[in-house]
């Protein structure tokens, strides 16, 4: 299924040039666009510190994701692992998506208390493009690290990802006990 997607991702593609007049081009559909990023990411193309998929395989409105990020080589973040979440609303690719840590780090765009990444405080958030991808948006995150502001910054403790759980897994604790 995810050739086909692919394929017809490539048809739009071209159509998009030969269709003719200046200024006028067909949009691939936002569950293409997510098939062919689905495709990317289970395959490992591009870079390999950072990577991302579906969250959830049941989830038809491919909303849900996971992300992972390797810390770079000379930061407070070197050979620490970076778990996200991404969630794609129904208007990405027109907006970003949602952008969250699950794992505890100290960044200046990132809430310390939510994990949120503040879309005010990453450009390519704020000034998002439609062309922009989720694997643009953890390279960003990535490059961020090692950015000067952020490089040196002093982490919290490694193994304290429970201090904030999705909020489904929490629901789902707290009806057991």
């Amino acid at each position: 299924m995810i050739g086909l997607a692919k394929r017809v991702t490539r048809l739009l593609s071209i159509g998009e040039t030969s269709m003719g007049s200046e200024g006028s081009r067909v949009v691939v559909p936002r569950n293409f666009r997510l098939l062919e990023e689905l495709e990317r990411g289970e395959k490992g193309i591009g870079d390999v510190t950072v990577s991302y998929g579906m969250d959830d395989a049941d989830d038809i409105y491919m909303q849900s994701w996971t992300g992972t990020i390797i810390g770079p080589p000379n930061t407070v973040h070197e050979g620490r692992i970076y778990q996200l979440k991404l969630f794609c609303g129904k208007d990405y690719p027109e907006n970003p998506p949602a952008v969250r840590f699950q794992t505890r780090i100290n960044m200046t765009c990132v809430n310390q208390e939510t994990g949120v990444v503040e879309p005010s405080l990453l450009p390519m958030l704020a000034d998002w493009q439609r062309e922009y991808t989720m694997e643009d948006i953890l390279t960003q995150l990535k490059k961020e690290m090692m950015s000067p502001q952020n490089r040196k910054l002093t982490q919290p403790p490694e193994g304290n990802e429970d201090a904030r759980m999705d909020q489904k897994v929490l629901a789902f604790r707290c009806c057991i006990l």
